[in-house]
């Protein structure tokens, strides 16, 4: 028999799944032939054979797991191969848009959420102190709701975690999660969901709080509920009111903007918005965040006096913000002080953020009282007009008393000593006000730092500039003559020594005398070398 057992066929119509023809081309990259197409109707699928368990001894045999195993892999690598491609440079930003997107719209239902049980929170305070008890249905109802805000809100904030995440993996290229996950991304994580989740629990729980009277100093007992220690961290959630600000910014969302910060290494952060915030509308953002800041501490101020006021002084809402009114504004009256130590620490910080914002205040002001260029330049224009007159008029009197002293001595047969002193004295006292008034005109010239002034600097640089890119060419043509006279002396000098060589040379000795043709040899009419004569020639 076979050792392959066939375990059947399925059968699945054409069009339905993604490989029916014409839905699913052959992809060449995916390693697999193009298969060729059927005829319309069912599709037949023989699924893969299992291989026949062979004894445990037989030594050709293997383990039917590490079989398994072994498929499992191979499928794995060729659905890998087959379909999965690194995404290019479009796809990358595309997800990261739809990330940004993603991570907005979880920022915003975030702090909706966190909102709502804050809401919900001081509502069912102040309900429980004059309307029900603690004990009642309604208490336990609007905590219940409290906890279903608060859960939804952990969600978010985790869920927004994960599109950070997922942000730093597509702009760092990485390809696991578990990179991004520094030891301070942990803890902030950590800190921001033990922050979201303090709420007051759906309960009735009580403790015993002691504190000690301020004028009396008595001590003062009183049983106090739970809730009052895990309602006031609730509002510790308005920093998703940052986070917001932050992401819904034009300069955060921007491209351009976003790249002119990275290329001066400027981190976008709910500080820098702050900062542009205070530069474009100072004025709008201190004074929401003082009224916000004043509302806000009245109310915690009174949820923490109303167990040790018995005579209602600070647990009124109206007198609370009349104590953080002059606690802010760093007047303190005496008249009106907390009791217990979550009311002195409201107060402590209340002051430290008054101190803050009144400098704050001061410096807007000190700004906004600023003359801007325009207006400084009209004035520095009619300063200096008041003073060039000054000037002449102090030149003047120089001159003039010059005169009378030239005239009182010189011209007058008897000089009258006392007018000449007079004179004398107020030619130097006209020459200390010419002094002093150029001095103040120095001082006039070197504040002025106007447009027209960068105008004029940027003018004389751009004359300065021309003039010298004229130098520079008429350099480079002298240059240039130059180097065709020193090429012409080089070619000069490379023919000097041929020349004189050939000056010096000896002159060659003078050839002898041709023969003619009625003149005897000379050869032949000089003796041989023995001394002895030619015999004598017969003719013929």
């Amino acid at each position: 028999m076979n050792s392959h057992s066939h375990n059947g066929s399925v059968g699945r119509p054409l069009g339905g799944g993604p490989g029916a023809l014409g839905r699913d081309p052959p992809d060449p990259e995916a390693g697999h032939p193009p298969q060729p197409p059927h005829s319309p109707g069912f599709q037949v699928v023989v699924a893969k054979s299992e291989p026949a368990r062979s004894s445990p001894g037989s030594p050709r045999g293997q383990p039917q797991d590490q079989d398994d195993e072994e498929d499992d892999e191979e499928d794995e690598a060729g659905r890998q191969g087959g379909s999965g491609k690194p995404p290019n440079v479009g796809h990358r930003l595309g997800h990261r848009r739809a990330l940004f997107e993603k991570r907005k719209r979880l920022s915003d239902y975030a702090l909706i959420f966190g909102m709502f049980g804050i809401v919900v929170m001081v509502t069912e305070t102040e309900l429980s102190w004059g309307v029900y008890t603690k004990e009642s249905l309604y208490s336990f109802a609007l905590k219940c709701l409290i906890s279903l805000s608060t859960v939804i809100l952990l969600g978010l904030v985790v869920l927004y975690h994960a599109r950070e995440i997922q942000l730093f993996m597509v702009d760092n290229g990485a390809d696991d999660w578990r990179i991004a996950m520094t030891c301070e991304r942990v803890f902030l994580i950590s800190l921001e969901l033990a922050v979201c989740a303090i709420h007051p629990v759906p309960g009735h729980y009580r403790f015993t709080w002691t504190a000690r009277l301020a004028f009396t100093y008595a001590p003062s007992v009183a049983e106090a509920d739970v809730d009052v220690l895990l309602s006031i961290p609730m509002f510790l959630r308005l920093y998703l009111l940052g986070r917001v600000m932050l992401l819904h910014s034009k300069i955060f969302t921007d491209a351009s903007s976003r790249s002119i910060g990275a290329l001066n290494k400027i981190t976008f952060n709910t500080r820098f918005v702050m900062k542009t915030l205070m530069t474009i509308c100072p004025g709008t953002v201190l004074l929401v965040f003082s009224i916000s800041s004043w509302i806000i501490a009245a109310w915690t101020v009174r949820v923490c006096e109303r167990y040790h006021d018995k005579q209602e002084v600070t647990s009124n809402f109206l007198g609370a913000m009349w104590l953080i009114s002059i606690t802010f504004l760093s007047i303190g009256y005496g008249d009106m002080v907390p009791h217990t130590y979550c009311g002195k620490g409201v107060c402590l910080l209340t002051g430290i953020m008054g101190a803050g914002c009144t400098a704050l205040v001061v410096a807007v002001v000190a700004r906004k009282l600023e003359l801007t260029k325009a207006e400084k330049h009209v004035h520095n224009f009619m300063m200096d007009t008041q003073l060039t007159k000054r000037v002449k008029n102090a030149a003047a009197n120089v001159l003039r008393e010059t005169w009378l002293i030239y005239k009182h001595t010189r011209l007058v047969k008897k000089p009258d000593q006392a007018r000449v002193r007079k004179h004398q004295r107020k030619f130097l006292q006209a020459i200390h006000q010419l002094r002093s008034v150029q001095i103040e005109q120095g001082k006039l010239n070197d504040q002025a730092n106007t447009i027209t002034d960068l105008a004029k600097t940027q003018s004389v640089m751009c004359d300065l500039v021309s003039e010298l890119h004229a130098q520079h060419e008429e350099l480079e043509a002298r240059l240039a003559a130059l180097e065709s006279r020193l090429d012409a002396l080089g070619a000069s000098l490379q023919a000097l020594p041929g020349l004189i060589a050939q000056a010096i040379r000896p002159p060659p000795p003078p050839l002898p005398p041709r023969p003619g043709p009625g003149l005897p040899d000379q050869a032949a009419r000089s003796p041989p070398a023995g001394g002895r004569p030619w015999p004598p020639q017969t003719a013929g």
